[in-house]
């Protein structure tokens, strides 16, 4: 498989940053100017002037899903991993690499956005033989809290810019759509309903749009190997408009990937 590592504008242009002869998936952007990804069970930074998989040190955790992010302030890195449990389970450590200290005592757990003052993770959790849901929690211990209940599986939850709203992608009566939900639980909203099977909703850090994944009609989960495209929307809510189709699905655009300007974001595709 051949993985490409791209950014995208507003205006649907597409670069590639990197080409790589193997899986790679998942990217965060750093305000330092360099992506992180995933691959093989293991976190890879790629310098935006010299594009490389440089290795992040992530210690024991050597099992690390597409399911990684960083702090608002750039200085840590969140990471979902089961090499301790066997479960995936959600873990900070310096973003320059280090030892990581396990944040989420439940499993399965997976991490998916960081509350914009520090203080809050965002996830995707099964609890008790209930179905995957949305959960939050304060960082440095606390109660989690599910945020939403009733659908048949839930995923993708990440921050608003200005921390009022998480959105997620929620399947209900054989629908994937995107809502948005109060950080404590309330004002649950609908936000698309169209024909397409839509996952992993990221707004923008400038306040001003959300993209997501759009599945074909009738998808099943979110495989990889299909052909997608990325949508945008007004983060206030409104119409929508595609920006981009490739070949892609799992992995393309898993976890916030936005630049610190709101004005672009990396993504991967793949080809044979």
């Amino acid at each position: 498989m051949k993985s490409e590592i791209c950014i995208a504008g507003l205006d649907s242009s597409v670069t590639v940053v990197l080409a790589h002869d193997g899986h790679v998936e998942a990217p965060n952007w750093h305000p330092d100017g360099y992506l992180i990804v995933n691959g093989d069970g293991r976190l890879f930074r790629v310098d935006l002037d010299a594009p490389s998989l440089e290795a992040i040190d992530t210690g024991f955790a050597t099992r690390c899903n597409n399911d990684h992010g960083l702090s608002p302030d750039g200085t840590r890195l969140a990471i979902s991993d089961h090499s301790q449990h066997g479960k995936s389970s959600v873990y900070t450590l310096p973003v320059s690499g280090g030892t990581p200290v396990e944040v989420t005592p439940r499993q399965p757990s997976w991490w998916h956005g960081w509350s914009p003052d520090g203080g809050a993770i965002v996830y995707a959790a099964a609890r008790d033989g209930g179905p995957v849901a949305p959960y939050i929690a304060p960082l440095e211990g606390g109660e989690e809290l599910c945020l939403a209940t009733g659908f048949d599986h839930c995923d993708g939850p990440d921050f608003s810019a200005d921390g009022a709203w998480v959105w997620f992608n929620g399947e209900r009566d054989g629908s994937v759509d995107l809502w948005r939900v109060r950080p404590d639980g309330r004002d649950l909203q609908r936000m698309t309903d169209g024909d397409s099977v839509d996952w992993f909703p990221h707004p923008s850090p400038d306040g001003a749009h959300v993209v997501w994944l759009a599945y074909p009609p009738g998808t099943q989960g979110h495989p990889g190997g299909l052909d997608v495209a990325l949508w945008l929307m007004p983060q206030d809510g409104g119409a929508g408009r595609e920006l981009v189709r490739l070949h892609g699905g799992q992995g393309t655009i898993n976890v916030p990937s936005w630049a610190p300007d709101g004005r672009r974001f990396a993504f991967v595709r793949y080809a044979d």
